[in-house]
């Protein structure tokens, strides 16, 4: 299968595409840290109940931002086909969806407090739940602003301009640290001046975003008047992707969830280790995770104007540029560890615990990440997402929670137990996401009609 000799990415519009998603995954992970380290100045239990409640928050809204994603899939497909009509009916079609969805999840975590605080999160320390009931009131108001974000963020994506959802992220990202400082610093608020500022944060970017969708120039826009009623068509297509792509995602978080009872078993110094390794390892993945939003925008448009031959190349030459990108600054960020972790203040063990952890994620990270996490995006733009969300899941339950516990516990490794069989899931991923796309079967699926 040849390449056409019109190509639909410049390597100009790569990086017009590539950079913006960069900085805004940057922007993203710092404000994450910079959260745990203003936070841990009121004490490591503060940290530890954040990390606790963000895991269970992330449980519920990977499921519509998975919509979010189907829609983006939908959208970039016909705009490859050049039919930006039923691109904007699908973007609406999406924000109505996702919108509805996240009112819902909102509510369902107000009526599971009781049941998240004191089962899922198992036998933790007092200080913990005090923080964790805090954090998880105030943060879980801002479910459905998130939501609405992400939302524009992938309509934006889908048509290529990744610079106008960096710009929103960071204004909110500013808001977010900002109030950190002055809740946390100023006004002495502990956890409650970390979740505010996130509510308020979001609340901004969810308004900003979609007032920026109303521009008539854009490709896809909400200038028009809004169409609430539903495309049952478009809502297929969206749903096609989006509802295995949801329970790929949500089943991946519930199992992070059901691993967080084992590491709170292992005491507030894993936990604490545990949260760091998070949110420091969030670093060692970032250029093949903004390059994971790429390559749905890229491969998206590919098959929507029926070009595998385009898609295949376009897959080739953004692997290569992940590659030498994470190569690089996984490098950097090795010498900077130990620096880095001095920020935290914290105490000697969890800070060898957390030493040991992210130098082994950032080795195993370069190597095996962007193949288990970013390539599986070419399947799921294509339309194969029932194929990833069975490896995912499988995956998630064979390698990542079971081997959790039998590493962790039963052979007593601990929290390198729980990390090691993490690293063992993305081995498991990567082969068999490998295969499906030599043998071809994800270039025959169809999203659209």
């Amino acid at each position: 299968m040849k390449l056409s000799k019109e190509r639909l990415f410049s390597d100009r519009d790569l990086i017009r595409l590539i950079v913006p998603l960069i900085i805004e995954q940057l922007l993203a992970i710092l404000v994450g840290m910079a959260d745990t380290v203003m936070v841990a100045k009121v004490g490591e239990s503060a940290v530890s109940a954040i990390s606790l409640v963000d895991n269970v928050n992330l449980l519920l809204i990977n499921i519509f931002t998975a919509l979010a994603t189907g829609g983006s899939v939908v959208i970039g497909q016909y705009l490859g086909r050049r039919d930006r009509e039923k691109a904007r009916l699908a973007a609406e079609q999406m924000y109505v969806i996702v919108t509805a969805l996240s009112l819902l999840v909102m509510a369902v975590l107000y009526l599971a407090k009781n049941f998240i605080l004191n089962v899922v999160f198992g036998n933790i320390e007092p200080d913990v739940y005090a923080h964790s009931e805090t954090y998880l009131l105030i943060v879980t108001a801002s479910i459905p602003f998130i939501a609405i974000y992400n939302s524009g963020a992938a309509v934006f994506r889908a048509m290529g301009n990744t610079r106008v959802a960096m710009i929103t992220s960071v204004m909110m990202n500013l808001l977010n640290v900002g109030g950190n400082a002055i809740m946390i610093y100023g006004l002495k608020m502990g956890v409650a001046g970390a979740a505010i500022p996130t509510l308020i944060s979001r609340l901004v970017a969810a308004v900003v975003i979609t007032l920026l969708l109303r521009n008539v120039h854009l490709e896809v826009n909400f200038a028009s008047k809004f169409n609430f009623k539903p495309i049952l068509s478009l809502i297929r297509s969206i749903l096609r992707v989006g509802i295995p792509s949801g329970i790929e995602n949500g089943i991946f978080q519930f199992g992070k969830v059901l691993i967080l009872s084992l590491v709170s078993s292992f005491g507030t110094a894993s936990i604490t280790a545990n949260a760091v390794g998070n949110s420091i390892g969030s670093f060692h993945i970032l250029p093949a995770s903004a390059m994971g939003l790429a390559f749905l925008t890229v491969i998206a448009r590919c098959m929507g104007s029926g070009d595998v031959a385009q898609a295949k190349y376009y897959t080739k030459r953004l692997m290569f540029i992940t590659y030498g990108v994470m190569v690089v600054w996984n490098l950097l960020l090795f010498f900077l560890t130990d620096p880095i972790l001095s920020f935290y203040g914290l105490s000697e063990e969890t800070y060898r615990l957390s030493y040991e952890i992210m130098v082994l994620h950032s080795a195993v990270a370069t190597a095996i990440w962007p193949l288990a996490f970013s390539f599986p995006n070419v399947l799921r733009a294509a339309g194969d997402v029932r194929f990833t969300m069975i490896v995912s899941v499988t995956s998630m339950w064979i390698c990542r929670v079971i081997l959790s516990y039998v590493l962790g516990r039963y052979l007593g490794m601990g929290i390198f137990g729980v990390w090691a069989a993490m690293m063992i899931d993305w081995v498991f991923r990567m082969i068999f996401f490998l295969i499906r796309y030599w043998r071809g079967a994800w270039a025959k699926k169809k999203v659209i009609d």
